[in-house]
């Protein structure tokens, strides 16, 4: 195993510390450190394989830590904040990604015996060891970026070897249920879409659980049990993390921002702020600026 991630450590090793596109489609690296604010995001669907150092998500008040040789699956549209180390040797972190597309997992899954149910009530995202079959099927994929005339032909398959490889691991279900109408994970998902492409406006739980097909209280339990967010404590969190992009972009000032991301109060935005950033959002929007030009100037030294 270790032959494999060294071979795939060689392969990442042009990555630089943001999402970084291999010319693969779906698939990404990243190497380095990551500027915090980049860390707290919302998450879109997807494997996630770490070469070299640790890396934790938090998702709500749940804490992931994964290392070499773990995976991450997030299989749905989650809020997360992340954080990221290097080895214990001093190497920078580096990691490698498969972004999920739903239609391509159906098609596999029509080709595979019909498994048992999923998960019931189970959290959208995990951590589990990576196996020998899955990591050699990341290896084949990764070399298309050394022969990129290849990529068209090959690469579908070896994409569809990751994902028989994942569907075989402990968080296989994850994937079956994002490519499976009528799950619970699929249901949820409906109103996650909503509420992203709607942030800004009101929301009613009533109206979202229509959207799922569900029960007020059935959509509640499913949503928090997939999420570990309520609908409403989502929508805050993804309002807040654009809230910080627009601020980071100097669009606005906080009071038109609060506005602009469906705040009625701007002081009930700047307590929620604080609250979720450690600092009030002008102070964080100076703060991240500051950091960025110095990196910028680091990088202009070297």
């Amino acid at each position: 195993m270790e032959m494999q991630l060294q071979e795939l450590r060689g392969l990442a090793a042009k990555a630089k510390n943001r999402r970084t596109e291999t010319g693969i489609p779906r698939v990404a690296m990243v190497q380095g450190e990551i500027p915090e604010h980049q860390l707290a995001a919302v998450y879109e669907p997807m494997v996630n394989l770490i070469l070299t150092g640790s890396k934790t998500m938090t998702v709500a008040d749940r804490t992931f830590r994964y290392d070499p040789a773990t995976y991450f699956v997030m299989s749905i549209d989650l809020p997360a904040v992340g954080s990221v180390h290097p080895s214990e040797e001093g190497e920078p972190y580096l990691a490698v990604s498969l972004t999920l597309e739903p239609t391509i997992v159906a098609n596999l899954l029509s080709d595979l015996p019909k498994p048992a149910g999923g998960g019931l009530y189970a959290p959208g995202f995990s951590v589990a060891p990576v196996t020998l079959d899955l990591l050699d099927a990341w290896v084949r994929m990764l070399r298309l970026m050394e022969r990129p005339n290849e990529i068209a032909a090959l690469a579908p398959a070896y994409e569809r070897e990751i994902l028989f490889r994942v569907l075989q691991g402990p968080l296989g279900w994850m994937l079956r249920d994002i490519a499976t109408p009528n799950t619970a994970l699929s249901r949820v998902g409906v109103a996650i879409q909503w509420i992203r492409e709607n942030f800004a406006k009101p929301l009613r739980v009533e109206a979202l659980a229509e959207m799922a097909a569900l029960s007020v209280s059935a959509f509640h339990r499913h949503f928090k049990a997939v999420t570990a967010l309520s609908p409403l404590q989502y929508q805050k969190h993804v309002r807040l993390l654009h809230a910080r992009s627009l601020l980071l972009a100097g669009e606005g000032n906080a009071t038109a921002v609060a506005f602009g991301v469906g705040y009625e109060s701007p002081n009930q935005f700047s307590r929620e702020y604080a609250r979720q950033f450690g600092l009030p959002p002008s102070r964080d929007a100076a703060l991240l600026r500051r950091v960025y030009d110095n990196r910028l100037g680091e990088v202009s030294t070297v």
